[in-house]
């Protein structure tokens, strides 16, 4: 049996009595107490996430910005100020998403990548194939000596500014989806994002992982709860967000998985992927459903794979929930094209064939419920 890989804050999950799941081959916390309380604390006030799975990637070199002009669907032009952050796509040559990421740029020859647990090391091996065959000369070093934690919520910029002052400076200006370095701290130097999976404002620190431990306390003594993966996944299911290997895969076009606009067409800029999409377009449609009451309550509860009837032929659920903020089932499907918000379907629940309705992406943004 191979054993499971462990964050640098494993041992202090474990002291808070979290309940801890194999997560990719990863030793993670699902949750530390009720799983709804740290949905709703990041919703209300602050929550914090380890995210230390996922691994962040440097790419240096003098033809950085050529390479992930060819390698990824969006388009990294639009990056000119340092600590810019872009999400993108990262596709094989049939238009698979082979991962989703972000990318951040600090200059011409320094790109940081910070990609999926359960992906990182077929990323990495695809980036570097990429390099190597088409001789950009790029060095790529994954830095495992880094720790992230995730800061969501309504006071989580707030918060992060009180257990480290030092960063205020530098990243109370950020915009969303851009970045700032900050030294001494007491925690070393820190990435600090404004970006998030949560549909709710904070920021993803990257920090030495000799620091972790040290930093996660200091939040928590300024009153951010320590939150698990099931709080995680529904909060960016509520945010319309899609989960690598649910929502999407290496047989999955980003045009059906509600990712088209991530995806650059309109410059001339070859990239990997690019003529397969041309050539096959979007197939079907990616929706959110809400599972209707009847009687006053849900007859069931919208899950992955459950299929879709619509009357242009059937769908399947990628993703679903119950949502403890709007306190409905709901869910994500790809469904026939011609299928529009507003629809009536039916969901495959057993032996039953429960109506949903067909609304817009996402359920809740910054604490607000937006689909009905």
């Amino acid at each position: 049996m191979t054993e499971l890989k462990r964050t640098p804050l494993r041992a202090t999950h474990r002291a808070l009595d979290a309940r801890m799941v194999d997560f990719g081959g990863w030793d993670m916390p699902v949750n530390y107490g009720s799983q709804i309380d740290e949905h709703q604390a990041v919703r209300r006030d602050a929550g914090m996430f380890d995210v230390s799975h996922m691994c962040a990637v440097d790419f240096t070199g003098p033809r950085a910005r050529a390479f992930f002009e060819f390698a990824i669907a969006n388009n990294v032009a639009k990056l000119q100020t340092p600590g810019r952050a872009l999400y993108s796509c990262l596709l094989n040559e049939a238009g698979g998403v082979v991962d989703d990421l972000i990318v951040y740029y600090f200059s011409d020859e320094w790109f940081r990548v910070v990609v999926n647990a359960g992906t990182a090391d077929k990323d990495i091996a695809w980036f570097s194939r990429l390099n190597a065959e088409h001789a950009f000369g790029l060095t790529i070093a994954p830095r495992r000596d880094f720790a992230i934690i995730a800061v969501q919520g309504p006071n989580a910029r707030a918060k992060v500014w009180q257990a480290v002052p030092a960063a205020r400076e530098a990243s109370e200006p950020l915009k969303p989806f851009n970045a700032a370095s900050v030294g001494a701290t007491p925690f070393g130097e820190l990435m600090i994002a404004r970006t998030g999976y949560t549909g709710e404002d904070g920021f993803e620190v990257i920090v030495p992982a000799t620091h972790a431990v040290e930093l996660w306390e200091a939040l928590r003594a300024q009153g951010v709860v320590p939150c698990g993966l099931g709080a995680r996944d529904t909060l960016r299911l509520e945010a319309g967000m899609n989960l690598f290997g649910q929502d999407m895969d290496e047989t999955v076009s980003p045009l059906d998985a509600g990712l088209a606009w991530t995806v650059d067409l309109n410059s001339p800029r070859p990239f990997v992927g690019r003529s397969a999409l041309e050539a096959n377009g979007a197939t079907r449609a990616f929706v959110g459903l809400i599972l209707r009451k009847e009687g006053g309550k849900a007859a069931g509860v919208l899950r992955a794979h459950q299929k879709v009837l619509t009357p242009l032929g059937e769908g399947e659920i990628t993703s679903g929930t119950f949502s403890p903020t709007m306190l409905e089932s709901i869910a994500f499907a790809r469904v026939p094209k011609g299928v529009q918000p507003g629809d009536t379907v039916q969901v495959q629940i057993r032996d039953k064939a429960l109506n949903a309705t067909v609304v817009k992406l996402p359920f809740v943004r910054n604490g607000k419920v937006l689909a009905a």
